[in-house]
């Protein structure tokens, strides 16, 4: 059974789906250039590095999220993923001043742009990273 497409819009900024579509989003506000994070949480939980964008929690609205389910992956922060195909989708942390968004996840054109790599002490030994963003060893620039 297909359901049909939910109209777009006019202030949607963006929209977003899991693998299955029983998860569907969109954004209604500004999206964050996209970080590529390497922490080993990260690469664990997807087989790779991951690259997420991110808008307030208030800008977030689910349009469908029957199967969406969290995971409190730490102390700090929970990961929304759908029980059914498995795609993650969010990175939510404690704090709540953001809601991270995986940017594969995203309907294309995102118009998004990287902005640099977190996590670099932690990232696989198994790739470099060439592509001339910023490079930073924890979630921040290091101290000078």
């Amino acid at each position: 059974m297909s359901e049909s497409p939910v109209e777009r819009s006019q202030d949607t900024v963006a929209r977003g789906q899991c693998l299955c579509g029983a998860v569907r989003f969109e954004v209604h506000g500004p999206l964050r250039p996209v970080i590529y994070c390497h922490c080993t949480m990260c690469r664990r939980s997807g087989g790779h590095f991951d690259a997420a964008t991110a808008c307030a929690p208030a800008h977030l609205r689910l349009l469908s999220s029957g199967t969406l389910r969290w995971y409190q992956s730490s102390a700090s922060a929970r990961r929304g993923f759908c029980g059914t195909c498995g795609s993650q989708l969010f990175w939510e942390p404690a704090h709540g001043d953001h809601i991270s968004i995986w940017a594969g996840t995203l309907d294309r054109p995102t118009g998004l742009k990287a902005a640099v790599h977190i996590f670099v002490a932690d990232k696989g030994d198994y790739y470099d990273i060439t592509d001339g963003l910023p490079q930073w060893p924890g979630d921040s620039p290091p101290e000078a």
